[in-house]
């Protein structure tokens, strides 16, 4: 295990070093001037001098690599900068919008367990049954329709029509619903098809069989051996698509104005924060790196005999 982890850290370092020049450059080359946007240049009326100025006062007039090579070793000594706009740190202000996000994913996720894992399971259980065409449909459908469309449907039946739920803010459990709801449902189609997928495959194996014909239970046999067989390759997928989810969270909370780092980090991009931007970039690089290496500890938890002698599905 200790090996594991020092493999991910030299990996993600590497990988860090090179997401954040990358990051770090393509920023600084997309239009706009933090310099004007300070200034106001389209109220205020101000001199070259006064650009410049500011400017040089800001490191923009010193090369790319040199400007990197300033921000990386602050960032090592947990100084992200302070916010070009707010005059804030930037670790303060992503320290305050992280919890909104926090509970938007979790709410997500929620929403994608409780959909995924009774739809997929039942799907692998009644193949060819109208519970498994229908969780089939409805898998194709989450698929192919857009979250932020989803959450506009939703926008216009449970806040519109019906009023049952505010649609934007962060004021209690009623304001998470929406977004939660809107999110979940989106990813949650993935998962459905691939549960059933691998659960129909465990259901085959041989393990299954012998335990049938030794008397083990039937609910037994799926809960603790079949479903146990099939997570391996669902949390794979979810380590994998994690930054797809990060996505989904930053166009829901601009959808439905939830005050989280999303929203937060599309304002910045709108603003030319650089130090803001930069900043969620490493905490969203950071926070990929805990889960997969979470994925990749997970196996010898639900694979134990994987550690032993790389055996699949042994009772």
């Amino acid at each position: 295990m200790i090996r594991i982890v020092g493999r991910k850290f030299a990996e993600t370092g590497l990988f860090l070093l090179f997401l954040t020049f990358a990051s770090f450059a393509f920023v600084r080359l997309a239009p706009g001037d933090p310099v004007l946007t300070i200034l106001n240049v389209d109220e205020v009326s101000v001199s070259q001098e006064q650009v410049e100025s500011l400017r040089e006062e800001m490191g923009f007039d010193k090369p790319l690599l040199v400007q990197y090579g300033q921000w990386l070793l602050r960032f090592i000594q947990l100084d992200a900068g302070t916010s070009y706009v707010t005059g804030q740190p930037v670790m303060s202000m992503i320290k305050a919008g992280l919890p909104a996000t926090m509970e938007l994913t979790a709410g997500a996720l929620f929403v994608m367990l409780i959909i995924a894992l009774p739809l997929g399971s039942l799907s692998a259980l009644y193949q060819g049954s109208w519970i498994d065409s229908l969780s089939r449909f409805l898998s194709v459908i989450g698929a192919a329709v857009p979250s932020f469309w989803l959450g506009l449907i939703f926008i216009d039946a449970f806040a519109v029509r019906l009023q049952w739920f505010p649609t934007m803010g962060r004021e209690g459990v009623s304001t998470l619903i929406l977004p939660a709801l809107t999110l979940g449902v989106a990813i949650s189609s993935v998962y459905v098809r691939l549960l059933r997928s691998n659960l129909s495959d465990a259901l085959s194996q041989e393990f299954i069989r012998s335990g049938r014909a030794r008397g083990i239970g039937e609910s037994r046999l799926f809960f603790a051996h079949a479903l146990r067989y099939s997570l391996p390759p669902v949390i794979t997928v979810f380590g994998v698509s994690l930054g797809s989810l990060i996505g989904g969270v930053v166009v829901i909370e601009v959808l439905f104005a939830y005050p989280g780092i999303g929203k937060m980090v599309v304002d910045a991009i709108r603003q030319r924060d650089y130090p803001l931007i930069q900043g969620y970039i490493m905490v969203m690089a950071l926070f990929v790196f805990v889960v997969n290496t979470a994925v990749d500890l997970s196996y010898r938890l639900l694979r134990p005999e994987w550690r032993r002698a790389g055996g699949r599905g042994l009772i």
